[in-house]
């Protein structure tokens, strides 16, 4: 993705070698049979967490699960997946505000594609992000762009998901439930001391360029020892970064925290409706608390999407106050089918839609097409 520096007198240009560490096509490209066997390790993983630690965290088996689930009707699976494509079309908020020209069916498009490759595959975020960065240059998009979009977007989903803890705690002490888990207490601890440290270098790093520089040199002190063989340095890289994001965020923040608001609510919303179904019968901020743990778990990445992991840590909660195993179980059984699982015949939709709208030649492309006219 095409960076910039800052001349001193204030104008933009590109820097060569920040664009060439930044660009997808000089990179070399990851072997398949590597990311099958990480496919295949990561799934691995997920079944066995699902199929045999579940219900044994649960304190029950699948046959008991299976028999609460089939009582489930069919206008509650339908309700479930417009529900899921409602959260989807919130989330088009935030990214259309993090990328200016970015209307809204594109937006669902990218998320659904974006997010069934990340869903098969553990730590899918850089496949996903590799989507992504595809689908917006097929449509004329700079690169430079859809980089700050990404690190914008992916600012926002951490500070979201490491909030929920803390909400969910205020949640249960509105409801005077001073049964608090510990490993709640944990996350919320661990949530609100991740969040202030990202959200104070995001905050200094947009205000002050002598703060970004500090910072930028500080990382390159530690990341120096680590990691010799750099084509940048972390300085040049967050200097840059404080002008692109600025002008995202100054006038997208709005829109891009609906968004995330919008796609959170609507998937509680669709948590408590599987619960309800199930007779999880528990007061809501408990139910707040469980969802908040599995929000906060998704982002474990060995397995595709934290699969088996979110949903043992959910469901641990759910029994610790007294919900039926069983019930329990399958609650979070069919919310995990819908949010996770679901959107995996929703992006080769979303793939289908992306291969038949029109396509544009990227920015860059555009801008160099007559310079070399000019110069031949």
């Amino acid at each position: 993705m095409t960076r910039e520096t800052v001349e001193p007198g204030g104008e933009a240009t590109e820097a060569p070698e920040v664009a060439a560490a930044d660009a997808p096509e000089t990179r070399k490209p990851r072997s398949r049979v590597r990311t099958a066997i990480q496919a295949g390790i990561g799934l691995g993983l997920a079944a066995v967490l699902i199929v045999y630690v579940l219900p044994r965290l649960a304190k029950t088996n699948w046959s008991d699960v299976w028999a609460v689930l089939s009582h489930v009707p069919f206008t509650t699976f339908v309700l479930l997946l417009v529900g899921v494509i409602v959260g989807l079309y919130c989330y088009t908020f935030t990214l259309t505000a993090s990328l200016p020209g970015l209307k809204h069916w594109q937006a669902l498009i990218v998320n659904v594609a974006g997010s069934s490759v990340g869903n098969l595959l553990p730590g899918g975020g850089a496949a996903g992000l590799a989507a992504t960065y595809t689908i917006c240059r097929s449509w004329g998009f700079s690169r430079r762009d859809i980089s700050t979009s990404a690190i914008v977007t992916g600012v926002w989903n951490v500070l979201s998901r490491v909030a929920l803890p803390l909400v969910a705690i205020v949640a249960l002490f509105a409801g005077r439930d001073s049964d608090v888990p510990r490993a709640l207490e944990d996350a919320a601890f661990a949530g609100a001391l991740t969040g202030g440290v990202i959200l104070a270098v995001f905050i200094s790093i947009l205000a002050s360029e002598r703060a970004a520089v500090a910072i930028g040199q500080g990382l390159d002190k530690v990341i120096g020892r680590l990691w010799r063989r750099r084509s940048m340095s972390v300085k040049s890289l967050v200097v840059d970064l404080r002008l692109r994001i600025n002008d995202v965020v100054r006038t997208g923040w709005l829109s891009m925290t609906l968004g995330l608001l919008g796609f959170f609510s609507v998937y509680y919303v669709l948590f408590l409706i599987c619960m309800h179904t199930t007779g999880v019968d528990l007061f809501y901020g408990q139910l707040f608390a469980a969802y908040a743990i599995g929000r906060l778990l998704t982002a474990v990445g060995l397995t595709p999407g934290g699969l088996g992991i979110t949903e043992s840590g959910t469901v641990a909660a759910l029994v610790a106050w007294g919900a039926n195993p069983a019930d329990a179980l399958a609650a979070v059984v069919l919310f995990s089918f819908f949010t996770h699982l679901m959107e995996i015949p929703l992006g080769a939709i979303g793939w289908a839609a992306w291969s038949v709208s029109p396509k544009k030649t990227p920015v860059e492309d555009v801008v160099a097409g007559p310079r070399t006219e000019q110069a031949t």
